[in-house]
């Protein structure tokens, strides 16, 4: 069910309940009737509240359809790239040109100096732990790779060299920090019915104070 066709169903509900309040109860005070509408209104608020919710928390897990082994696939476009230092192109690029290049290929905007990448995602305990797409700080922040998977990275190494796939040389103690940026498991639009339940523990809870 789309989130318009719920809401007019909510719409569909309230004006029922209405209508079932009136049948049943012919005479009603003015406060009754207030009390009803009013019932009604919090129960709409609370579900548009709660699918607001979940869409931020979507939002949130998915920056739009990345996935780390889509950022490995955008890093090997730019293999054999001569390394510039500055460059940020297909003419020529530093390990940090690369890594914004190559996420915003995915629709992700990182910053451009990895001392702001080396912030950005959560991070990762140990190489062992590093999937395909994670960022691989050396250096205190002087050098930054792609991990691609299978103990090898991706990166734009030094002048005379060019953007590179090689096995990943370093281990955990010349490691600054691995960065996540694309999060593990997406989280899953809340569906129709776990909107409606939301929205009723919302009133039961608001309702116990």
């Amino acid at each position: 069910m789309t989130m318009v066709a719920m809401l007019s169903r909510v719409s569909d509900i309230r004006a029922t309940l209405d209508q079932f309040s009136a049948a049943t109860a012919p005479v009603k005070s003015a406060a009754t009737t207030a009390a009803g509408s009013a019932a009604s209104s919090t129960f709409a608020d609370a579900l548009a509240s709660a699918s607001g919710a979940a869409a931020a928390g979507t939002a949130t897990a998915n920056p739009g359809s990345a996935t780390g082994e889509g950022v490995v696939k955008a890093a090997e476009k730019y293999l054999g790239v001569p390394y510039v230092f500055g460059g940020e192109d297909q003419s020529g690029m530093d390990c940090s040109g690369l890594v914004q290049k190559v996420y915003a290929d995915m629709g992700i905007t990182v910053p451009r100096l990895v001392s702001g990448q080396m912030k950005i995602g959560t991070e990762v305990a140990s190489l062992a732990e590093a999937k395909p797409g994670d960022l691989i700080v050396t250096g205190g922040g002087d050098h930054i790779l792609i991990y691609v998977g299978n103990h090898k990275v991706i990166h734009a190494p030094y002048e005379g060299r060019t953007v590179s796939k090689v096995e990943a040389y370093m281990d955990d103690s010349e490691i600054t920090t691995i960065r996540r940026v694309i999060p593990d498991a997406p989280a899953a639009a809340a569906g129709s019915t776990d909107l409606v339940n939301a929205a009723f523990a919302s009133l039961l809870k608001g309702g116990s104070r």
